[in-house]
């Protein structure tokens, strides 16, 4: 092991451990859960998300990297929250299984297919765009920490471009919060096991909440991450890596956790050149499984500390921290001229993110754009060139 090794899975460690673990608190919080019921879910998804990665990095000497899904969790922070504890457990078991069942199938390309990636990604923007846009009012609450985090958002990778932009807000807004602001008590959280959570499976649940869990995790980030260290110049089993993050994912519903899978870009970093020799790139891997690991099993601590923060401060940090997933979403999802109305119609419903007839906005997203396409003829031009 040498530093590139060391330093770049850190670095992986990163991306999963800053705003991602300050969505869950957030989403976590208005979904009503429980002290215990939110350390279980934040030790399910990263004590058990980077057992999986160190795991798989071990066995195959191949650099993967993750946690759980970002982009699942933001998903859950506009639709989830709608839910009861014991339902989103279940969605979570299920879509955990329909992944584990289409990886073993080899279905799951073709399942993929049958709902244009377009629309996937109309729907997610939407969802964030709601995030992005509390941005603005929290600047204004807090305008000395967060013009110092703003600062950090441009510096840091000024300064290191390896580095994500949302550490940047993270550390120059947390020297704003030492400087200028008067923190609360310190809440203190002991020790607490996981949760087992006794899951409720609605059919509901399974069109609202796990099938989006399943297609967001397998289009947004193990195809990702597969597609990532095929071009760095590994060949991971497609069938192995989804069908255990399914069973990965099952295992942490039962802790209250929305997923646990390979991470697109934290895969791509601890395969790329920057972790040194292709031969040793694996410890990369291991270094950030191993680091998230241990980041899941001291989440009460963290809790202690998320929980003295102002609220403002979370909804930027959360807000930066899905920018990124935002502009690439929007950029797919607008990018296909063949489904301009499609699109259009998704990204505007999921962002109004109203449920009717007992059924949660991002199904209705995407039935009603799967009805424009089909009524407008939008993505019949793609399919004849293709």
């Amino acid at each position: 092991m040498n530093m590139q090794n060391v330093m770049t899975g850190i670095l992986s460690a990163l991306m999963a451990c800053t705003g991602g673990a300050v969505l869950i608190v957030s989403t976590a919080e208005m979904a009503g859960f429980t002290s215990s019921e939110l350390i279980s879910w934040l030790f399910a998804v990263y004590f058990l998300g980077g057992l999986l990665n160190l795991t798989l990095s071990i066995v195959y000497k191949i650099p993967f990297g993750g946690a759980h899904s970002i982009t699942a969790a933001a998903f859950l922070s506009m639709s989830g929250i709608q839910f009861s504890v014991q339902e989103l457990a279940g969605a979570s078991i299920m879509a955990g299984i329909f992944i584990a069942v289409f990886g073993i199938s080899g279905l799951s390309g073709k399942l993929l297919a049958l709902l244009p990636k377009p629309l996937m990604d109309a729907m997610l923007a939407g969802l964030i765009f709601t995030h992005i846009v509390k941005i603005v009012p929290a600047l204004k609450d807090i305008p000395f920490v967060g013009g110092l985090a703003v600062i950090g958002f441009f510096l840091l990778p000024k300064l290191n471009r390896k580095l994500p932009p949302v550490l940047g807000v993270l550390s120059f807004g947390l020297i704003g919060l030492f400087l200028g602001y008067d923190f609360p008590a310190w809440e203190s959280y002991s020790f607490a096991w996981p949760t087992l959570i006794q899951p409720v499976f609605t059919v509901n649940s399974f069109f609202s909440l796990a099938l989006p869990l399943a297609l967001l995790v397998l289009s947004n980030d193990v195809f990702v991450a597969l597609a990532a260290l095929r071009k760095n110049g590994y060949d991971p089993s497609v069938v192995k890596t989804i069908t255990v993050t399914g069973i990965a994912t099952s295992i942490a519903g039962w802790l209250g956790g929305h997923a646990v899978n390979i991470g697109g870009m934290m895969s791509m970093l601890c395969s790329s050149s920057e972790a040194g020799p292709k031969e040793k790139r694996y410890l990369a891997g291991v270094v950030s499984g191993v680091l998230v690991s241990l980041f899941g099993l001291f989440s009460w601590k963290v809790l202690s500390f998320i929980h003295i923060l102002p609220l403002s401060f979370i909804v930027i940090i959360t807000g930066f921290s899905l920018l990124g997933v935002f502009i690439s979403s929007l950029h797919s999802a607008f990018s296909v001229s063949s489904y301009r109305y499609a699109t259009a119609f998704t990204f505007a419903i999921a962002v109004a993110n109203v449920s009717f007839l007992g059924i949660s906005a991002p199904i209705w997203c995407l039935l009603v754009g799967l009805a424009a396409a089909k009524l407008l003829g939008e993505g019949e031009r793609t399919l004849k060139e293709g």
